[in-house]
């Protein structure tokens, strides 16, 4: 696979997507074990108003709708920027078998896009984050788990 040549690719769809189509400097491509482009992705949050319209998450969707298949592996995500906390959940319940990027998160933050915070928080406690989450005890809370245990047809993921 020529890495680089797919890493061009995703800064080329990174300064297009800035250019042309109002979104933010990211850009993602996911390729399948061939080294076909099975989907790309461009920042959308703005343009879009969806907060989640990041470029991996575009590219992730997209293949797997074209795949028709929630899981991608066998393939690779090539992403113009190493990805964000979402987008990195994204990489692994998607089940990618590797990814490579091009500018870091120091390179992020130096560009307007600080995602330290966000790991900080995941360490802190719950009600000590900015946004402070609050567990509410229900006596159903675990039905919809005891629920899926019990269904003889389901997709395991």
């Amino acid at each position: 696979m020529n890495h680089q040549a797919f890493i061009e690719k995703t800064i080329e769809l990174a300064v297009e997507n800035l250019n042309t189509k109002g979104g933010g400097p990211f850009a993602a491509i996911v390729v399948d074990q061939n080294g076909t482009v099975v989907a790309t992705g461009q920042n959308k949050v703005t343009s879009s108003n969806d907060p989640t319209a990041h470029a991996e998450i575009q590219a992730i969707r997209k293949a797997c709708e074209k795949l028709q298949t929630f899981q991608l592996t066998g393939c690779t995500l090539y992403t113009s920027c190493e990805p964000c906390p979402m987008c990195l959940g994204a990489v692994y319940w998607a089940r990618l078998d590797q990814v490579y990027f091009a500018a870091n998160q120091e390179a992020a933050a130096a560009g307007g896009f600080d995602d330290k915070y966000i790991y900080e928080e995941i360490n802190k406690k719950h009600e000590e984050r900015m946004i402070p989450f609050y567990s509410i005890d229900s006596k159903n809370m675990n039905v919809p788990f005891e629920k899926w245990k019990t269904l003889a047809v389901k997709v395991e993921y």
